[in-house]
Order: structure tokens, then C-alpha cells, then sequence
């Protein structure tokens, strides 16, 4: 039953291909041709730069190792506009039945868990997607910059890169899930669609206030600490990244914030989805 949920919601999702462009394509699209765009900007100006000081024009450049995208692209794919823009597919799918009074109908046919299971596992199908969409745009992005500016491509690829582009593209993964998550829960709570946009926006919009340094200063939150940990699953996303790989996030936090950050992520999954099936389960869908 939950195979047939599953199957159901991803079909329907996928003929509303409007919903899809916006929450997985378009990111990753304009991602890539702005790369190209900023490529080309950056070798025009050099040049000009080069002329008007009558040096000659730089010529080939370095060799450029075009396995550096994996990192880079994993390191990308949970950004904020990407998170944005899939609420507006995570929205669809959870308040979807809400907004046309469809579920009487469709809860009939298979059990409310596994109705909602369904549309979790459509939304964590669309992730990878969209995490695949910006893996293929930061290629695009390095494959431009040895274009542009003649450098040799190269492709050389150790395990240790391998295993943090995995790592990092994981977190990035299960982070976009838990994004998603809220507006399951807002979803049920509300029964709104336009709840279930814009409240995750607005609480991320706000944990990321509060996990601003003068602001953390003010309220005595250490980074490694368990209560910033556990109120910010984007300061634990950015901590387990640093730890990862040195350097790929914004924060720079000790190993005693793993636990918390690990923590945090793991309530902000299971707290939104295990709420939702115990309301959901209790909700008189009868004129829904």
C-alpha cells in the first residue's frame, strides 16, 4: 500500500510539470548560466584590464580538475533559494488534497500512514532530483571557467574527496527532507497551502536571525552548544559540514558539536513527521 501511495503521488506530481520546473530546475538552471555569465564577465574584464595596461591578454591558464564539482556542487545543493523554491513542490504535495478537497476521496482507498508516507517519499524523490539538477549545474559552472579561460580540463579524483562529496551531498539531502518536513506539518495543522509555503520560509528566515554571531552573543548561545544545536537545524547542517570538510561551511565548530548537530537534524525529522501522522490520523476528513 505504501508502494501504491508512493507511485500515486509521484505521478500526480509529475504532470504538474510547472511545479516541478520551479522547484527542482530553476535553481540549478540559473545557477549554471550564471556561472557561464560570470565566466564570461571575469575573462572580459581581465582582458581589458590587460589592454589598458599593455600587458597581453592571459593566455592558456593552469590545468583545471573538473572533479572538484562533486564537492562543490554537494556543497551547494541545499542553499536557501533551493530550499525555497522546492516548498513550492513540498506545499503541493502536502496541502495539495487539502486545497481540493480531494482527500475523502483518495483516503478511502489506502490507509492514512501510508497516504502520507507516500507524499514524504515523493518529496524525498524530488530532493535527490533537485540535488542531481545541481550537480549537473556546478559541472556546467567548472567545465565554463576551463572554456572560458583555456584551461586544460583534468579529472582526477581521490577516495578522500570521493567520501566527502557523498558525506556532504548526504547531509545536503537529508537537510532539503527536514526543510520539508515543517511544511508537512503545517500542512496538516492548517490545512492551508499557502501555510505550508510560506511558514517553513519564515521559521528558516528566522533561525537564521538568531543564528547570526552579535545576535548569539546577546543571547548567550554558544555554536556548540545542545539548545543552539537543537533550535537551529541550519546551524547543525553547517556544523556537520565543517566537520566534514574544513572550510565548506560557514561556521567553524569543534567535534563537541557533533552530537548536538546530529541530534538536532534527527528531532527536526522525526518530531514534524511524527506529529503529522498522529494529527492526520485524527482528522475528520470528511469535507476535506
Amino acid at each position: 500500500m505504501l508502494f501504491d501511495a508512493l507511485a500515486a503521488e509521484t505521478h500526480r506530481l509529475l504532470r504538474n510539470r510547472l511545479t516541478v520546473f520551479w522547484s527542482v530546475v530553476f535553481v540549478p538552471l540559473m545557477f549554471a548560466v550564471g556561472g557561464v555569465i560570470y565566466h564570461l564577465v571575469n575573462k572580459a574584464q581581465g582582458d581589458a584590464a590587460a589592454a589598458a595596461a599593455g600587458l597581453p591578454t592571459t593566455g592558456a591558464g593552469s590545468p583545471l580538475n573538473l572533479a572538484e564539482f562533486l564537492t562543490f556542487g554537494a556543497n551547494q545543493t541545499a542553499n536557501g533559494a533551493l530550499m525555497t523554491f522546492m516548498l513550492i513542490a513540498a506545499a503541493t504535495v502536502y496541502a495539495g488534497d487539502y486545497r481540493w478537497e480531494t482527500w475523502r476521496l483518495i483516503s478511502a482507498r489506502n490507509t492514512r500512514t501510508a497516504l502520507i508516507l507516500g507524499k514524504v517519499g515523493t518529496m524525498k524523490l524530488m530532493a535527490v532530483a533537485a540535488s542531481v539538477a545541481m550537480l549537473v549545474a556546478a559541472f556546467v559552472y567548472y567545465l565554463a571557467q576551463a572554456l572560458v579561460f583555456e584551461r586544460p580540463p583534468t579529472f582526477s579524483l581521490g577516495a578522500a574527496e570521493a567520501g566527502d562529496a557523498a558525506l556532504i551531498w548526504l547531509l545536503s539531502f537529508v537537510r532539503m527532507v527536514q526543510y520539508g518536513l515543517v511544511a508537512l506539518l503545517t500542512a496538516v495543522v492548517t490545512r492551508s497551502l499557502l501555510a505550508a509555503l510560506f511558514v517553513p520560509w519564515a521559521l528558516g528566515f528566522g533561525q537564521s536571525i538568531l543564528g547570526a554571531p552579535p545576535v548569539m552573543m546577546l543571547l548567550k548561545l554558544h555554536p556548540d552548544g545542545w539548545p543552539a544545536q537543537l533550535l537551529m537545524p541550519g546551524l547543525a547542517y553547517d556544523t556537520l559540514k565543517s566537520l566534514v570538510s574544513p572550510g565548506a561551511a560557514r561556521v567553524m565548530s569543534t567535534e563537541a558539536a557533533l552530537w548536538p548537530a546530529l541530534a538536532s537534524l534527527a528531532l527536526w525529522c522525526v518530531v514534524p513527521l511524527g506529529l503529522a501522522l498522529l494529527l492526520f490520523r485524527r482528522q475528520d476528513l470528511s469535507k476535506e
